[in-house]
């Protein structure tokens, strides 16, 4: 089946590439030889130099209208002037000069003088050549034409028209190897991040190098667990980040993009730039939007007939007759008559979401600046009065000196958010709870305890979860040029993360017959705190001899992480008024309060060299430091080589093939490594026990001493091809790339007997990821007033365990096996349903007449995905603009039946296990319905349960998001432009999954939200 939905997938692309090639022919071929506008006017002769007058002109765009703030500037000089509001702009000059006009998204033209007194000039949008598009690098910039390395790039005008509020989720179905999944739909969740793949056997190990602004930003999580119940509360730190204020995200993937990093770059770099002040007159920009969001799919759950006659078929078949005193759904305690749908009730709301952004920037050719700020709320779809909020300022300004010699930028980004959520997590309710349970509220409107037959779900809104977080990340570069092409420059960084939240359990919580008071009033808080410097300083050289261009990059790195967490608690108040006050509790007791410090010093250098434009060469390495490892142990050594041949420079290509516009080969090789382990894991350490002797606080070992605690190292090998067609109207790339990851940092486990059941060390484990990717970038159409452009990626990803010495005697025997993926689930071989005995069959595969996990889970089970990407178009006609992506996933995992639980129990149920068993001879899906006191038909479900049945086919195309903006003609509002917009975020899906969201198939967690926003833009 899997490779026939390739095939047709396959047929699909093919099919599309060859109309997408016909319709570019055809529009190519109609346009002129020439697709920019110039300017041109006979020669001037015999006119003097000095004779200056005054010129006017109006600058406007191809379809007439004015364009504001355009730099006109007399070519050779330092004279200038911008177009005002109406695009008009005056200057003193002379016959002969040249004017140059300049507009941050046209073109660019020079245009004479003359003798005349009045212009109208016309500039194009700027449709940039391959050579004219520069991608960020990190310590680099490189044109993208001649990278060599493998970098997948966003900007703006991607992440803009997306009504999200985290970084990660700007990316999904953008980046081809960049997967990312949405964890949860709670408001400031968690997204999931790999590229290429899995590299380590640690959950934790996987997670790439953030860079924000050249600042190292941390990926774990905030929080923590014990100070919340069900809910996930362990925040995205990128979170703090406020999309609007990005200009682009850069991905760097293969060995030559990433070994610059060293050690911090085995699992991919993220980087993030923030946008900078434009040239031109001050601009103000003014965003608005409003948006509702709620659960897109509900469960198919029974009625109250049909879960009824499910319960008395359960009693009925465990052979019970006389209902238990408990069992208040059937026994007649509760009315069987109601039905609620409690997934209406308690995670059926309507989250709304509101947004504000305003900014400010501009400038002159020295110096430029940008302000903006954000704000963004959000509620919940619970029941009650919930909201995140978060408020951000960003700030950048850069400075030029008159002799351009030193250069400054600085930025910096403060975010505050605060997160207001129920203590405890309503979805698991909506299937534990029967559909003929009792009101919720008692005639007086208070909540329903219904004799304490029951545990009212809106309890929950007794308890109480908040987090506040306050983040800054501040960069500043200063460079100095110390003769032509030498470049000094230091890029100091700083960031810092306070994050505090609270979970506060009130007596109101508990049913009042228990007749507790506030002294069962409980409180638990964190604290966490981070910060960080870093300083980089770098030499940079660039010399070009004859055919040869040089660039030389040499540099360091000093960087020191402080960390601190403080997690508390305390029970037993006068009064719940003192609740949020620690002090006030009778008893107060610390689960954590500890320190880290982190360490990094490394080296790092980079030789590029092109000869001729067309055989590019570059080298990296790196030395890194890392404090997290014992003497002699510190250091190591990383570093990659990167290679490109632009063949479509040769002259024989340019001759024969006039439709390449552009060719390249690329390849690289490199090692990169990872000290994602955590301080202080190779020495012996203590820790407070928390127990006293003698009135003094009690230590006990909780670690063990290796001093051969090592790097982890991923060797990755790419080659590539990149083409473009039709002047580029059409980008193919194609890669192939083998990461292979060694040296993994795990616990290796010990005896009991040395009193510790693991010791942290280096696994001689091997861990390969090899896969394609592919891409097509295409103009459609690119007319006056229609343009249609279009992207595709899609990625095919194999992670596969290629040695793990002594597996089978080791406690990873039931997670791994040699020759398959890390992602795996060992399960039974589930063989279908005795129609005699109405039990499930499984295959007993060592023949000892029983099913155990040990001897009998040998099927496997790959839950990574087979391959993922995206679908993306952007089109534009006059002033409407309409954007939209489809996101599509190929994988297998759980169904929505292997987690609500016994068909029978206390507790609603899919509609599907309706076939179920029931006499011998029925040809069912599901065995016979238990209360649970049946062990043969409990053990069997179990037994099902870790199974190969309860998997399947949970694949997904998304309308991941979609952006319908329509600018109003400028002569509507002289002075404003004004926009439009309508915006939507997982608005359909097309799955064969019976659960909420295909995306993130455990139904214990609310899934994405489908949003749509309105709003409008005001640029003046």
């Amino acid at each position: 089946m899997e490779n026939n939905f390739i095939n047709k997938v396959r047929t699909l692309l093919i099919g599309i590439l060859i109309l997408t090639i016909a319709l570019l022919a055809y529009s190519a071929w109609g346009m002129p030889n020439k697709l920019n506008y110039i300017l041109d006017s006979p020669p001037l002769e015999g006119l003097g130099e000095d004779i200056q007058h005054q010129v006017k002109g109006k600058v406007v765009d191809t379809n007439g209208m004015p364009i504001p703030g355009v730099h006109v500037l007399i070519k050779n000089t330092q004279q200038g002037t911008f177009t005002d509001n109406n695009g008009v702009f005056s200057i003193t000059a002379n016959p002969t000069d040249v004017l140059v006009i300049s507009y941050i998204g046209f073109q660019t033209i020079e245009t004479p003088v003359g003798l005349g007194t009045e212009l109208t000039i016309v500039l194009e949008e700027d449709v940039t050549t391959l050579g004219e598009v520069t991608v960020n690098a990190g310590y680099y910039n490189v044109k993208e034409k001649e990278r060599t390395g493998s970098i997948a790039k966003i900007s703006s005008k991607d992440i803009e028209i997306q009504p999200v509020t985290e970084v990660l989720a700007t990316m999904q179905g953008r980046m081809p190897g960049v997967f990312i999944t949405q964890s949860s739909g709670v408001p400031g969740g968690r997204f999931d991040i790999q590229i290429r793949g899995q590299n380590s056997l640690r959950a934790n190990g996987n997670d790439p190098l953030y860079i924000v602004d050249g600042v190292p930003y941390p990926s774990a999580s905030v929080g923590d667990n014990r100070t919340g119940a069900s809910i996930p509360l362990t925040l995205s730190p990128l979170n703090s980040i406020d999309p609007s204020s990005i200009a682009s995200i850069e991905v760097l993937k293969d060995a030559d993009a990433t070994a610059i990093y060293g050690s911090r770059g085995a699992n991919g770099v993220v980087l993030i730039t923030t946008k900078r002040g434009a040239l031109g007159k001050t601009r103000f920009n003014l965003e608005y939007t409003f948006g509702t969001g709620r659960v897109p799919y509900f469960l198919d759950l029974m009625n109250t007939e049909e879960y009824l006659q499910m319960r008395k078929e359960a009693y009925a078949n465990d052979g019970i007759t006389d209902y238990p005193a408990n069992a208040y759904d059937v026994n007649g305690t509760w009315d069987q008559k109601p039905y609620t749908d409690w997934q209406e009730v308690l995670i059926g709301g309507t989250s709304e979401f509101t947004d504000i952004t305003g900014s400010i920037s501009g400038g002159s050719e020295r110096t430029r600046f940008s302000l903006s700020g954000s704000y963004h709320k959000e509620t919940t779809v619970y029941p009650g009065d919930y909201a995140y909020r978060k408020l951000g300022v960003h700030t950048s300004i850069n400075h030029t000196t008159s002799d351009e010699k030193f250069r400054i930028q600085f930025s910096t980004n403060y975010t505050f958010q605060d997160n207001n959520l129920p203590g405890n997590s309503f979805v698991s309710k909506i299937y534990e709870l029967a559909p003929n349970a009792p009101a919720l509220y008692n005639e007086d409107g208070s909540l329903n305890w219904e004799n304490s037959t029951w545990v009212n779900p809106l309890s929950v809104l007794e308890t109480n979860y908040e987090s506040n977080s306050y983040d800054i990340v501040s960069n500043m570069m200063l460079t100095y040029a110390l003769f032509p092409g030498f470049d000094l420059k230091t890029s100091l960084g700083y960031t810092n993360t306070r994050f505090d939240n609270q979970y506060e359990l009130p007596y109101t919580y508990y049913d009042p017959a228990y007749e507790l008071t506030s002294e069962y009033s409980s409180i638990r808080k964190n604290q966490d705190n981070r910060h960080s410097w870093i300083v980089e300083p770098q030499l940079s050289y660039n010399k070009r001899i004859k055919d040869l261009e040089i660039r030389i990059l040499l540099g360091s790195t000093f960087q020191k992480n402080v960390s601190s967490k403080l997690v508390q608690g305390g029970y037993g108040y006068a009064s719940d008024a003192f609740i949020e006050n620690l002090s006030a509790a009778s008893t107060k007791y610390i689960f954590t309060d500890d320190q880290t410090q982190y360490k990094y010093n490394a080296v790092f250098g980079r030789l590029n060299l092109n000869y001729k434009d067309r055989y590019i060469l570059n080298l990296t390495g790196r030395r890194d430091g890392s404090s997290r490892f014992g003497p002699g142990k510190q250091f190591a050594n990383f570093g990659a080589v990167g290679v490109g041949w632009l063949f479509s420079e040769e002259p024989w290509i340019k001759e024969y093939l006039g439709l390449l516009s552009f060719g390249k080969l690329r390849g690289s090789y490199g090692v990169t490594g990872s000290d994602q382990i955590g301080d202080y894991q190779y020495t012996d350490t203590y820790s407070l026990s928390g127990n006293t002797y003698g009135s003094i606080a009690v230590m006990q070992p909780s670690r063990l001493f290796n001093p051969n605690f090592s790097w982890e190292e991923n060797k990755k090998l790419e080659l590539a091809i990149e083409t473009g067609f039709f002047r580029d109207r059409i980008l193919l790339t194609a890669a192939w790339y083998r990461n292979r990851s060694s040296n993994q940092l795990v616990g290796i486990p010990l005896p009991g007997t040395t009193g510790f059941s693991s010791i942290q060390a280096n696994l001689d484990a091997t861990v390969e990821n090899r896969g394609w990717e592919f891409s097509i970038l295409a103009e459609i159409f690119r007319k006056r007033d229609f343009k249609w452009s279009t992207s595709f990626n899609i990625s095919l990803n194999r992670n596969e365990l290629l040695s793990f010495p002594d597996l089978e005697g080791s406690t990873y025997a039931n997670s791994y096996v040699i020759g398959e993926p890390l992602n795996i689930r060992k399960v039974y071989q589930f063989e279908g349903l005795d129609p005699q005995t109405g039990l499930y069959k499984f295959k007993d595969y060592n023949g000892d007449g029983q099913i155990t996990p040990a001897e009998d889970r040998e099927v496997i089970k790959d839950v990574n995905p087979h391959f993922f990407g995206g679908l993306q178009n952007s089109i534009k006609y006059k002033g409407i603009s309409l954007d939209f992506l489809f996101q599509f996933v190929k994988q297998e995992n759980y169904s929505a039946y292997s987690g609500i639980g016994t068909p029978g129990g206390k507790r609603n149920h899919l509609v599907i296990v309706k076939d179920r068993w029931q006499q011998p001879g029925d040809n069912a899906t599901y065995q016979a319905y238990t209360s649970g006191a049946n062990s043969s038909l409990s053990s069997s479900h179990h037994n099902y349960t870790q199974s190969n049945a309860v998997f399947e086919d949970v694949s997904y195309i998304k309308l991941k998001n979609i952006s319908l903006s329509y600018t109003l003609p400028k002569d509507v509002l002289k002075m404003i432009e004004c926009k439009f917009i309508l915006r939507g975020q997982n608005l359909l899906t097309f799955t064969k999954y019976e659960g909420f969201d295909p995306e993130s198939v455990y139904i214990n967690k609310i899934p994405a939200l489908r949003i749509l926003t309105t709003g409008v833009q005001l640029n003046f």
